[in-house]
């Protein structure tokens, strides 16, 4: 044997766990001479992993003269595997020059009743005297990361791949059981005994303490006469609770909280400390002596219903005294909807209304401007609303604009919108807010952010292992970009995201949500939040951003209760209408990216501006250095065509704030601390009245009778849409209801996005029977004046440049 005979041991429950030793053990007749410390104990039992057990871990394992290749789909629940073409790739095959080739695609077969992607290749094509790597990879290009539990991993830079050693091929990993279960925070250790040969190698708890959850109450749960404090943080050695009678002054009191079994700590309180503050002391090393906590660290509860700020403290609610929404919103059906996408303060920061600073800063404010009959959102016809985050976040102080994508704690209404959050007003003034949304019949989704966490990391405090994603050498991943990813599939991590959502459901009759970065949260979860959200609100709006820095899971969610920003659709719109793209794409996008990300349409959010990047003004804008705030009249003219084809499609629409009224950031790329670019100017409304009048019309009518065949409920019916194409150029036309499944009556869309005219041939279409309605001007349903249509005679439609048309069938 090697100098080290056990390259790493782990946990897998408090009496079993898993020993990895440098090199395979052939002789089946006697076991590896293996021991348990302290103590120096004999193991109850010894077994070598099955070949197959030790592939779904290794990726591969070794059969004979064979290697078997093995996917096992619930290690990648991100991807459609039943969909995608999977290969291997490595340094046996060319890696990139993998992709796409047969010889190299992995095939399904059933074991055990499981579903698994297989491939057999002879041991000689990719096994040598040297380590060989590998990895997993779609036939679209994206490269499998590897899952945590893998056991031959081999870190090249910043990536990690799976590794073929010549001397392990499977015989090398053996279960271990124990005679007692293991005190999981007490440290152990497996040791080699073998002739001439001692080693020692800890057992690290890392893998099991993952699967730790608990169904107790957790955070400060009031009774009549008593305060109960519960919270979970497995490797504690001690925690307690700190109480203040005001956020600034010390603590008056300190408490510590018992353990129990499943990583929850406990204690109570003989006194109802409604309307007190409060925070947690949470102490203890790992059992190597590294340290894994600060004592010195004040933590804000993850179940706070309140915080004073983005350090705490929470203020102590019973939660009976929470206001109560006086009844249930039902929110349009998805087809339904029209959505804006907006912030809390950029709605009111220069509107015309009188307001305290306190007040134009948050939700207070922002219900008072709702309730005006002038309010511009009931200008704009809009029926639902997706408020960027309102979660506690980490801005220094509440004057500081935020975009609110660092969140702190996930119960707590964002105490910088509130006009006195020392005494949690954030909830009776956000849940007003939601009743003013309402009350002006709109639906109300919250951007939640639960790919990762802002400063102060809280949840790093407790337990970072467990609520933060980490490679094999404890580092913690950053997908999100922002420092960290959180660990979305334990128990308890899990638990508050639901807990959290449900809270915000329960409370403030919120409609929907749309989860930011939603690839790093997973497919897994997003299934599970799906039940638990339609138990108990079944017209929930579910809507992921379906990408990260680490992948994209449109395609994933199309076999879910979710729909997505359709990215794809942001990026067509934009590049057909500035000329390029092509007639195909355009019908494409019209009829709902069938099979892309959408089962059925009301799966793609379409859209082609959101709160990151340039405003889309100043994305086309003719004028140099992308400044769209003085537009051109084709710029003018390039808006009225994406409000056009964005309201014929089908899908969900979604406008960003002000982008009826050509709202222009200057320029800039990223604007998420510049309140001053991102604040509606309502003088721009006046001053490009007729574009927001155009915006309105089309919303209108797409919400109407008339317009029900944008809305479709469901899939269209083969033989739904009829597609136009021009010759030359990319100019299209669109045919709603061909078949008549939904009636007599037809629509007829087209588009011209060049600088000279186009024609479309129509033979088919009987002319004389459609009325239009609208060009790149103005919509009436009622029909357009002679003056303003476009000629349409003989089988020929001629489009001028830059121009959109709707037309309607009249018997």
């Amino acid at each position: 044997m090697s100098e080290r005979p056990i390259l790493e041991a782990f946990w897998e429950t408090r009496d079993r766990g898993l020993a990895v030793l440098a090199r395979d053990w052939k002789d089946v007749a006697v076991p590896p001479p293996l021991r348990l410390n302290p103590g120096d104990h004999p193991l109850r039992l010894l077994r070598q992993l099955s070949p197959f057990v030790y592939g779904r871990r290794a990726g591969y394992f070794a059969n004979g003269t064979e290697i078997e290749f093995v996917f096992w789909p619930p290690n990648y629940p991100n991807l459609d595997w039943e969909d995608e073409a999977i290969f291997v790739a490595g340094d046996f095959n060319g890696w990139q020059k993998a992709v796409g080739d047969p010889a190299w695609r992995l095939h399904r077969e059933i074991r055990d009743g499981q579903g698994y992607l297989v491939l057999r290749v002879p041991a000689k094509n990719c096994i040598s005297d040297q380590p060989v790597r590998f990895k997993f990879v779609t036939g679209e290009g994206r490269w499998q990361e590897l899952p945590p539990e893998v056991i031959n991993r081999v870190r090249d830079g910043d990536y990690e791949n799976y590794v073929i050693e010549p001397n392990r091929t499977g015989l090398h990993v053996f279960y271990f059981w124990t005679d007692e279960p293991h005190y999981l925070l007490k440290r152990a250790e497996l040791v080699w005994v073998g002739e001439g040969e001692h080693q020692t190698c800890p057992i690290s708890n890392a893998e099991y303490m993952l699967s730790f959850g608990s169904d107790r109450p957790l955070g400060a749960q009031l009774e009549p006469d008593c305060t109960v404090f519960s919270l979970f943080a497995p490797r504690a050695a001690r925690v307690s609770v700190r109480l203040y009678e005001k956020p600034a002054e010390p603590f008056y009191l300190q408490i510590n909280l018992a353990r129990h079994e499943d990583g929850c700590w406990e204690a109570t309180v003989p006194q109802n400390l409604h309307g007190k503050y409060y925070d947690y002391k949470v102490e203890g090393d790992n059992y190597d002596g590294t340290r894994l906590f600060n004592p010195s660290v004040r933590i804000l509860d993850p179940y706070a219903l309140a915080t004073v700020g983005r350090t705490g403290p929470g203020l102590i609610m019973d939660a009976a005294q929470l206001p109560v929404a006086q009844s249930c919103f039902i929110p349009p059906a998805w087809h339904d909807l029209v959505i804006m996408e907006t912030h809390v303060r950029d709605l009111i920061a220069r509107a015309s209304i009188e307001l305290s600073p306190e007040e134009r800063r948050g939700f207070k404010g922002l219900a008072k401007w709702l309730r005006l009959p002038d309010c511009y959102l009931r200008q704009l016809g809009v029926n639902a609303i997706e408020l960027q985050p309102v979660q506690e976040f980490d801005n220094e102080r509440p004057e500081d604009y935020h975009w609110g994508y660092m969140p702190v704690n996930y119960f707590s209404p964002a105490s910088a919108y509130a006009t006195d959050p020392a005494h949690g007003s954030q909830i009776a003034e956000f849940h007003e807010l939601v009743e003013a949304f309402h009350e002006a019949h709109l639906a109300v989704i919250l951007d939640v952010v639960y790919n990762h966490v802002g400063e102060p990391n809280h949840l790093f405090s407790i337990d970072k292992y467990y609520y933060f994603t980490g490679d094999h050498e404890g580092r913690l991943t950053n997908w999100s970009g922002c420092g960290n990813d959180l660990r979305t599939n334990t128990p308890m991590a899990r638990r508050l995201i639901i807990d959290s959502l449900l809270h915000f459901v329960r409370v403030f009759d919120v409609d929907g949500f749309r989860f930011d970065l939603a690839d790093l949260v997973g497919v897994a979860a997003l299934k599970e939040i799906e039940a638990a959200l339609k138990a108990v609100k079944p017209s929930i709006i579910l809507i992921a951003e379906p990408w990260s820095y680490k992948g994209h899971i449109g395609h994933a969610l199309r076999h879910t209760g979710w729909s997505s920003w359709n990215d794809h659709y942001r990026e067509f719109a934009t590049q057909y209408i500035q000329g390029n793209g092509n007639a195909e794409g355009l019908c494409f996008f019209l009829s709902g990216s069938p099979g892309s990300i959408a089962t059925w349409p009301a799966q793609t959010v379409n859209y082609a501006q959101s709160h990151d990047d340039r405003a889309w003004i100043d994305r086309i804008t003719e004028n140099p250095d992308n400044r769209g705030d003085n537009p051109t009249p084709n710029d003018v003219r390039r808006h009225h065509l994406l409000v056009a084809i964005l309201m014929s499609s089908l899908g969900i629409p979604m406008l960003a704030q002000g982008q009826d009224f050509l709202h222009s950031k200057q320029g800039v790329n990223n604007t998420y601390l510049r309140g001053d670019l991102n604040a509606l100017d309502y003088s721009r409304l006046d001053k490009f009245r007729a574009t927001h009048d155009y915006f309105s019309a089309w919303i209108k009518f797409r919400l109407s009778a008339a317009g029900r065949h944008f809305r479709h409920d469901g899939n269209p019916p083969a033989g739904y849409f009829r597609h136009f194409y021009a010759v030359g150029n990319t100019a299209a036309g669109m045919l709603y209801n061909a078949n008549l499944t939904l009636g007599a009556d037809q629509l007829f869309f087209a588009a011209n996005p060049h600088p000279y005219p186009a024609t479309l041939e129509t033979y088919e279409l009987p002319a004389e029977k459609f009325r239009q309605i609208a060009n790149h001007e103005q919509l009436c349903p009622e029909g357009l004046a002679a003056s303003a249509h476009f000629p349409w005679a003989n089988g020929r439609l001629e489009l001028p440049p830059m121009s959109v048309g709707l037309w309607r069938l009249v018997e």
